[in-house]
């Protein structure tokens, strides 16, 4: 996990907010974002919010957040009765909210969709089923670096080795073309019957494959290939083929369903790849915990720690209608980055996919803050 870390020098506090910022740093710190203190009413849409459903949700995943020794102390608090029945009062006492911030003059952020996909599988390879989920290969390199060098605590070094010389893991094209009934590091879990579904489950995180007797495999992330995250919209809008406000996961299977011959060019642009794992639970995020629907947000832990809560504002990508809700930070993605960025977890089934794949719309995000963490400094 990253080490975070919040900064707002005082000059820029007294000269540019007014007096409105703060600097919150500690020991164990938070956040590399800048952020703006907040009040409680300007938060559109924080009274009207479920905010019992939401302190549930803080619940189940701040007891496993256990990194921040402060979010641990008001996690505590949620066994008590009075904070399970007056939520309102619960956050407002133990939190500060702050809004992100992109720069002195931008408040908002993408914020895009996510949702646990079904796809149709089978345990072994037939003419059908012939596109393997593979589980993390048995030569695959995951080494922690940050004791030997700290200054690179935030990162961890994917690779394989190749002789006596650690080197980069497989690109997704390499990967493809290996044959996984003869490989003896690559093993499947299952294989299912659509190469573009696959593709995008491997965006998605987890999900669950539907077997012709009609059982359900849940299966969840289990590592990565360490290469970098490529987003193939952005070939189809160089391409001309689809603009920027066409791109949606929708547009981009239908075009690759049209165009077949270009299937295989396209997917492997994105070199990134993800290795998969049997869950007894349904979709779960990077906390380990089973996501919430409309509860759960994917972050760039860079910015917003997991665990913590975070208030959002945005709109729904069909109806354009406010969403103004508490989410708990309970996910990461390869493509997920940003100071104010975050993907929104939309559950499962038809709906949920229809509004993950076009979930692309403008929002704000406030990180609620320990006030414990602040009085420390």
């Amino acid at each position: 996990m990253q080490q975070l870390k919040i900064i707002i020098p005082f000059l820029i506090a007294l000269f540019i907010f007014a007096g409105c910022s703060a600097k919150i740093e500690q020991k164990k710190n938070i956040s590399n974002a800048t952020v703006q203190k907040a009040d409680w009413d300007e938060i559109v849409g924080f009274e009207a919010d479920d905010l019992t459903f939401a302190l549930q949700v803080f619940q189940k995943d701040c007891k496993v957040s256990k990194k921040y020794d402060n979010l641990k102390e008001v996690c505590k608090k949620t066994n008590d009765i009075n904070a399970t029945t007056n939520a309102k009062d619960f956050f407002m006492s133990n939190f500060t909210p702050y809004k992100l911030l992109e720069n002195k003059k931008k408040d908002t952020g993408i914020i895009t969709g996510y949702y646990e996909p079904l796809l149709n599988g089978n345990r072994y390879k037939t003419k059908k089923y012939k596109y393997p989920v593979y589980s993390i290969p048995s030569d695959l390199l995951t080494i922690d670096i940050k004791k030997a060098y700290p200054k690179l605590k935030d990162y961890l070094l994917r690779g394989k080795l190749e002789g006596n010389k650690i080197v980069p893991y497989y690109t997704r094209a390499q990967i493809e073309a290996i044959d996984p009934t003869k490989s003896i590091h690559l093993k499947p879990i299952c294989y299912v019957d659509d190469k573009i579904d696959l593709f995008f489950l491997h965006i998605q995180g987890s999900g669950k494959i539907k077997f012709p007797n009609g059982k359900i495999l849940n299966i969840a992330y289990a590592q990565q290939n360490g290469r970098k995250y490529y987003a193939i919209g952005k070939k189809l809008i160089k391409l001309g083929v689809l603009t920027k406000s066409e791109v949606s996961l929708q547009s981009i299977k239908k075009w690759l369903i049209e165009n077949p011959d270009k299937i295989d060019e396209i997917l492997n642009l994105n070199n990134s790849y993800v290795f998969f794992k049997h869950s007894i639970k349904a979709a779960t995020g990077s906390l380990g915990t089973q996501l919430v629907a409309n509860r759960n947000l994917a972050v760039d832990r860079k910015y917003i720690p997991l665990g913590f809560p975070v208030f959002i504002n945005t709109t729904n990508p069909i109806t354009n209608k406010p969403i103004n809700q508490l989410m708990i930070a309970a996910d990461t993605g390869g493509a997920i980055k940003g100071k104010i960025r975050a993907d929104f977890f939309f559950g499962n089934g038809e709906e949920a996919q229809e509004l993950a794949g076009k979930m692309k719309q403008q929002g704000k995000l406030y990180i609620f803050i320990p006030n414990t963490q602040i009085k420390e400094n």
